[in-house]
């Protein structure tokens, strides 16, 4: 359990550090294009932001949002880890796809302690589940893909109602908004292609 704690701050300090670095042309633009794949019916089914969340003038950062989910331990530390929590309380804004402590749990055993080992390839993951803007669901449903700040492109598909990203990891929560941005949730840690 330890592990995955460190491993998903880990995680999450990458991807802060990668939206505190200069926002590159192929970053996702605040209002994405609408795609041509997704399927108008998948946008309702996933769920707006509540109207307490979108409009409460107490807002926290990422940082102090994913720590009060309580289910984010591992991404929090390994953000620490990759030396990226300054940079997800940072202005912003950014939208972070958060892998859950149960999807670090999941990852292949030595897979976290080699990465808490490694900051740089750290960084590099947790930067790969970042992108620029307040990317919120009902953009993310007409979005194919979105460059993060790793500089890799995510793949976003919708399958019965359901965003995946990668093909792989599914998007179980959405639109937790921060002071500096918004978190969805996955159900799995995803990586950034190998060249």
């Amino acid at each position: 359990m330890k592990r995955s704690v460190i491993l998903s701050m880990t995680a999450f300090a990458i991807v802060a550090a990668a939206c505190t670095s200069a926002a590159s042309p192929s970053a996702a633009p605040a209002s994405p294009e609408p795609a041509t794949a997704a399927p108008t019916e998948a946008a309702a089914s996933v769920a707006p932001p509540t109207e307490a969340a979108s409009m409460s003038p107490e807002l926290k950062d990422i940082v102090a949002t994913a720590d009060g989910a309580g289910t984010f331990k591992t991404l929090l530390a390994a953000a620490t880890a990759a030396g990226l929590v300054e940079t997800l309380q940072g202005p912003g804004p950014f939208t972070v796809f958060a892998p859950t402590d149960e999807a670090f749990a999941a990852l292949p055993a030595g897979t976290l302690d080699s990465l808490l080992a490694d900051p740089e390839a750290l960084s590099k993951i947790l930067l790969y589940h970042v992108v620029s803007g307040a990317v919120k669901a009902a953009d993310v449903v007409n979005l194919t893909s979105a460059d993060s700040k790793e500089g890799s492109p995510i793949k976003i598909t919708v399958k019965d109602g359901k965003v995946y990203l990668n093909d792989t990891a599914e998007v179980t929560a959405t639109d937790i908004m921060a002071a500096n941005g918004v978190i969805h949730v996955i159900d799995q840690v995803i990586l950034p292609p190998s060249n």
